[in-house]
């Protein structure tokens, strides 16, 4: 299981209010290139997005259902990302005095990225994570300057 964790300068319902907005899904999800529509209930339990991952004309239709969600607080995902399989993604927001502290955790649960999970396919989605959660803190923090 890939566990990140960091620290973002906005509330928990702010940083939840950009998870919640499944259209902002490609914003910081590393490997998606766009959204191909999201479910009117989205993010309650059970509704979908549908995302394409990949560049064109080899882009790989997939799609991402919530299995739980508790607004503010907790967002827990299965993401199907063709070829590699199926992967539940746990996203805890934590308030942190006047920021979140954000932990995902991505665990492989079925396909090749299950079969083949080892130390390092384990580096590679720390590293992707790393840079997703970066992703995700730039959109809640609507930075105008970069952080690096």
């Amino acid at each position: 299981m890939a566990e990140n964790t960091t620290r973002i300068n906005a509330s928990p319902a702010q940083t939840f209010a950009v998870l919640a907005d499944g259209w902002m899904y490609t914003n910081w999800v590393v490997g998606t290139s766009h959204m191909r529509a999201v479910e009117a209930d989205w993010p309650a339990k059970g509704s979908r997005l549908f995302h394409a991952s990949g560049v064109w004309p080899m882009a790989m239709r997939d799609e991402t259902v919530v299995e739980e969600m508790e607004p503010d607080r907790r967002l827990v995902l299965l993401a199907r990302g063709r070829p590699f399989g199926e992967a539940r993604i746990v996203i805890d927001l934590e308030a942190d005095g006047d920021g979140t502290r954000v932990t995902m955790h991505e665990t492989p649960v079925s396909g090749p990225g299950q079969w083949l999970h080892n130390p390092l396919s384990e580096a590679m989605l720390v590293r992707r994570n790393t840079e997703g959660l970066a992703r995700l803190a730039a959109v809640v923090e609507r930075r105008t300057t970069p952080a690096d």
